[in-house]
């Protein structure tokens, strides 16, 4: 591999010694509402240059660690699975070399991409889903991919139990009887997160985590495609990554900055300080 142009600030490392793998996934062709996603992921490179490498939340710098910024997917805007095996398969190159795959989208449909790659080589994978919405559609307006059933989908990779979702505030009615039956689901707030992130950890079970920025309250983060009222704080969030970064973390993603959607700028600087604060957190 080669290393991208323009990188994640601080991530500059060269490949071979790299721990931790960032790549783009800039698709959002299923978009439900406001499209501008696939804008995200070079929106979040490229804009954190305005923060600094150090983070006085974890007393750790990104200069001090090795993470390989492998740029952005060129993805097949006509078919979501087409654009999903290009992120299987580069997610699965970067598991089979023994690096932590870090996606950054892109709607929340490209997270099934990187899960297939993971329970491929983790079959006991659990999922951690932080999210405004439950994701758990069978289809939206008949379209089984899409960002709006991307968990229902994840579920059809890992079985009962191994989904836990946090912040989850909308949704199908449907979707919460499916969760009451199949998935782990906290609404509102990351209730139960500690007690979870402490039974995976002492079981060293292998976890994907999943971060949709809309998880954060729209008065925080309005750039996104579907805001919801209702979200928690940023402070809250990093909160929940470092809870979570005690488990046995083997791949992430974050995802739904629509940048041109908030023209302040401000949620593009939220997405790429959650980025930074992910990338200490999860570093061993």
């Amino acid at each position: 591999m080669k290393r991208n142009i323009e990188t994640f600030i601080g991530c500059d490392a060269d490949y071979e010694s790299a721990e931790i793998a960032i790549f783009g996934a800039p698709f959002d062709s299923t978009t439900s509402f406001r499209p501008g996603a696939r804008f995200g992921s070079s929106a979040i490179r490229h804009e954190s240059f305005g923060l600094e490498t150090y983070s006085p939340y974890q007393d750790k710098d990104l200069a001090d660690i090795r993470v390989f910024d492998c740029g952005d997917l060129e993805l097949c805007f006509g078919s979501a699975e087409a654009a999903l095996q290009d992120i299987e398969g580069k997610a699965g190159e970067i598991l089979a070399d023994g690096k932590l795959p870090f996606l950054i989208g892109g709607e929340h449909l490209v997270t099934l991409g990187a899960v297939r790659a993971a329970v491929r080589k983790y079959p006991d994978l659990h999922i951690i889903h932080f999210d405004a919405h439950a994701d758990l559609r069978d289809d939206y307006l008949g379209a089984q991919l899409s960002h709006a059933c991307v968990m229902r989908r994840c579920h059809e990779l890992t079985g009962d139990g191994r989904i836990h979702q946090f912040c989850i505030r909308s949704g199908e009615k449907a979707e919460f009887t499916f969760a009451a039956a199949h998935t782990d689901m906290h609404k509102f707030s990351f209730d139960g997160l500690e007690e979870l992130a402490g039974k995976l950890a002492a079981e060293n079970t292998p976890v994907y985590l999943t971060v949709d920025l809309d998880c954060l309250d729209p008065s925080l983060f309005c750039g996104t495609g579907t805001p919801e009222a209702g979200g928690v704080r940023f402070t809250e969030l990093l909160d929940a990554i470092l809870k979570v970064s005690k488990t046995n973390i083997v791949g992430v993603d974050v995802n739904e900055l629509a940048p041109m959607l908030d023209a302040s700028g401000a949620s593009t600087a939220a997405a790429c300080k959650v980025v930074r604060e992910m990338l200490l957190a999860i570093h061993e």
